[in-house]
């Protein structure tokens, strides 16, 4: 039997840019500054217990490994770091130097600056070995990769067996009612606020045209499936505004 093929989020790229990699680079570029302000007030302080809840599914231990992809100012690299402790290790890597900044600063003020690493890479060519981390996380960033597929597969490979490949991405709501003023709030009035929030049009008027086109849950799902994750599933938190997609090698 054919697997269903998955289609592949195509955002409209502005004329100036390349391709949809240097245009969300620009974008995370200038808004890395108020990125994790603007997180917590858009998503009405829910952000964090996201995060916590995807970390708690990653299946880390005491002195484990792990890893977060496209890590932005490193939230997630935080909460992984909390689990590993002192005897453990977290990376995280991007490809925007002005996350990674923030990033930076970010964990120099927690008592993990000797547990989290940062480096400069692609989610989609991780500069690591096969079977080198107990886990990959993955947060708000499946949206941005120019080959979903490719990523996941990339995450799998520098899982150890036994080790979780874990996502946590907007997803798109089903509840009648909830679903219509979800939609209302993310594409009228999220932006706006976006743009009180870093003085500038145009980033956070991406982030619906992002959703439109991602994959539904069920589809992203079936994608760590095929690229060979076991117990593939999905849990849909506050009423499916987010997914965590858990997969195991």
């Amino acid at each position: 039997m054919l697997k269903k093929e998955v289609k592949q989020n195509k955002l409209p790229i502005p004329e100036h840019f390349r391709n949809k990699e240097e245009y969300v680079h620009s974008i995370f570029s200038t808004i890395a500054h108020r990125y994790d302000l603007l997180n917590t007030l858009l998503s009405f302080n829910r952000d964090k217990y996201w995060r916590r809840f995807t970390v708690q599914k990653c299946n880390l231990k005491p002195g484990g490994i792990g890893l977060d992809v496209a890590c932005g100012t490193g939230m997630l690299c935080i909460e992984q770091a909390r689990v590993v402790g002192k005897s453990g290790r977290v990376i995280g890597v991007d490809f925007c130097e002005n996350m990674l900044e923030v990033g930076r600063k970010n964990i120099d003020a927690t008592p993990y600056k000797d547990i989290v690493e940062f480096r400069h890479g692609n989610a989609i060519d991780l500069p690591f070995d096969d079977n080198t981390f107990d886990c990959a996380t993955i947060g708000f960033a499946l949206r941005n990769v120019p080959d979903i597929k490719k990523t996941i597969a990339e995450m799998r490979r520098v899982v150890k067996p036994g080790g979780h490949v874990v996502s946590l991405e907007l997803s798109k709501p089903s509840i009648p009612v909830f679903k219509q003023m979800y939609y209302l709030y993310f594409e009228r009035i999220l932006p706006f606020l976006g743009k009180l929030g870093i003085g500038k049009d145009g980033p956070y008027s991406y982030l619906p045209q992002s959703l439109k086109v991602f994959p539904h849950q069920k589809e992203i799902r079936d994608l760590f499936v095929d690229v060979g994750l076991k117990n593939a599933c999905y849990y849909e938190l506050t009423g499916g505004i987010v997914s965590v997609h858990v997969g195991m090698k």
